[in-house]
């Protein structure tokens, strides 16, 4: 279903429940455009420039830039773009990237959050999974964040508590606060001009920086770097490193998964490849499983013509057939294997979740030769 809806250039648009996926994203143009895979299920009503919107499947939104929106659930995934007015979102049971807007503030996400490009604030309550942000102009509050936190080039102030790993890399600005909390390690990168004072606490401290002593055996230290203009406070249950290599993400194996880090998650990258090496292994092993009943099936048949003396005997396994009477019987040929190409799409699939673990691994079978 699609509907044009003419509310102004600055709408105040409620959505209440999404029971799909959510693509919202601000144009130039004057109108909403609205479609919804689920006619039905899909409610939209209007009072003058504030439009209330329900679906029970997939939404695709289309609004003015300088709409507001004030979103209270969606049950799947959410992409948000380009939208320059205010972003409140209560509640998401899945995965939320967020592109290009102003002001933003979240209650909770429930799967991992990315956010790239914000002229405000974002706040976020509570992010059950890992948070991924970069280029905010404004302040950047994280009250929880239940994994791994990356965090890149935001110019207002930080604090955040996270409950596992963190990245930051941070050109500290005169006058603001970085406050984080990790529950695991920290690793600071800064430019090597850098004007802040540093209060680490954690169980080692690691330093890299020219004009600081070494202290290998404090656990917490205070280090003021050119004028200390901006104060940066870091606590960790684990180790903190400070270094002004760029490149630092890239070798940071022992602070979780963010080795070669630009700002995307290949911890989770990492999750889904292991769930497609699995099913994968799974997949191959049946191949190979059902490869051996074939050859066995084979020469039971074979051995059973012979017995028999019949003048001819065909023996038919799926697309195989074979003449057991004539000698030199070929043994069925093994299943090709799948190209790096095939798995790739299958990897893409899952990873964009158009598909399970387990559909990858009836995809696979399929491609390398199984039933």
């Amino acid at each position: 279903m699609s509907k044009t809806i003419s509310a102004g250039r600055t709408p105040k648009i409620l959505i209440e429940n999404i029971g799909g996926d959510l693509s919202l994203v601000g144009w130039e143009g004057d109108d909403i455009l609205l479609k919804c895979d689920d006619e039905e299920g899909m409610q939209c009503k209007q009072d003058g420039d504030k439009v209330t919107i329900s679906c029970e499947g997939d939404v695709s939104l289309r609004v003015p830039k300088s709409a507001s929106v004030l979103i209270q659930h969606i049950e799947g995934d959410a992409s948000i773009r380009g939208v320059m007015g205010s972003i409140e979102l209560k509640e998401i049971e899945s995965d939320l990237s967020i592109r290009d807007v102003d002001s933003v503030a979240i209650d909770t996400i429930q799967s991992d959050f990315s956010l790239r490009g914000a002229k405000g604030n974002l706040s976020v309550k509570n992010a059950q999974s890992d948070v991924s942000i970069r280029d905010v102009d404004g302040n950047v509050s994280l009250e929880s964040v239940a994994n791994d936190l990356a965090l890149r080039d935001v110019r207002g102030s930080v604090n955040a508590n996270v409950a596992d790993d963190v990245v930051l890399y941070l050109n500290p600005q005169a006058g603001n606060t970085y406050s984080v909390s990790a529950g695991n390690d920290v690793l600071l990168v800064m430019p090597p001009k850098a004007n802040a004072t540093l209060t680490l606490n954690a169980d080692e401290i690691d330093i890299e920086w020219k004009g600081v002593d070494k202290d290998e055996d404090a656990t917490s230290r205070t280090v003021v770097l050119g004028d200390g203009s901006a104060i940066v406070t870091l606590n960790a249950g684990g180790n903190i490193r400070v270094t002004n290599q760029a490149d630092a993400g890239e070798t940071a194996e022992d602070f979780g998964n963010f080795a070669g880090i630009g700002m995307d998650w290949s911890g989770f990258g990492d999750r889904i490849s292991r769930q497609v090496g699995q099913a994968t292994q799974r997949a191959q092993r049946k191949l190979d499983e059902a490869a051996r009943r074939i050859e066995q099936k084979t020469r039971e048949a074979e051995r059973r013509a012979s017995q028999r003396g019949r003048g001819k005997a065909v023996f038919e396994v799926g697309r195989w057939s074979w003449d057991l009477a004539q000698k030199g019987v070929p043994m069925p040929p093994r299943p090709q294997q799948a190209s790096d190409e095939e798995r790739m799409t299958i990897l893409k699939m899952l990873q964009d979740k158009k598909i399970t673990a387990e559909e990858a691994e009836k995809l696979l079978t399929s491609l390398e030769g199984g039933s």
